[in-house]
């Protein structure tokens, strides 16, 4: 399978499109941390191979450190009660099926979107979010965490 992916200010997949706004940055700015982002979109087509139709296949997104650590996305909803737990990816599930008239051959488009609100910030330094298919890692989105600079003019 292949992967294509970018990131958004806001992203939704409806009826086999993806619809994006804030379309191709890499670079988030801050001016103190930790800092809560509001939004980050990962818009996704993925390519199913002719002989992957009619199959279950599991898709997942997660943001790695420079080191490799998992970063949090958001907590679950809890009971009040409860402590709540921390979200370390998101994702679903998928099958596409084959056509009739499918050529032998031909790949299928899934097209998908995940949304992180309020994504926390705690260091300046270069992320990756991570699309796996089936437990391969498939693409890597590179985003940095940067301190805003303020210029003065007089």
């Amino acid at each position: 399978m292949e992967v294509d992916a970018f990131l958004a200010d806001s992203a939704e997949a409806v009826q086999g499109k993806v619809y994006a706004l804030g379309i191709g940055w890499n670079t988030v700015y801050v001016r103190a941390l930790p800092s809560a982002h509001p939004r980050v979109s990962v818009g996704m087509t993925i390519r199913v191979p002719y002989t992957a139709t009619n199959q279950n296949h599991t898709v997942l997104l997660h943001l790695e450190s420079e080191d490799g650590e998992r970063i949090p996305l958001g907590e679950e909803p809890s009971e009040a009660d409860e402590e709540p737990k921390q979200v370390f990816e998101l994702g679903g599930q998928f099958n596409v099926g084959r056509p009739p008239l499918l050529p032998p051959g031909d790949d299928q488009v899934v097209c998908l979107a995940l949304t992180v609100n309020n994504l926390t910030l705690e260091k300046l330094a270069m992320f990756h979010w991570v699309i796996s298919v089936d437990g391969t890692s498939l693409k890597r989105l590179p985003m940095r965490v940067q301190q805003l600079t303020q210029t003065l003019t007089m």
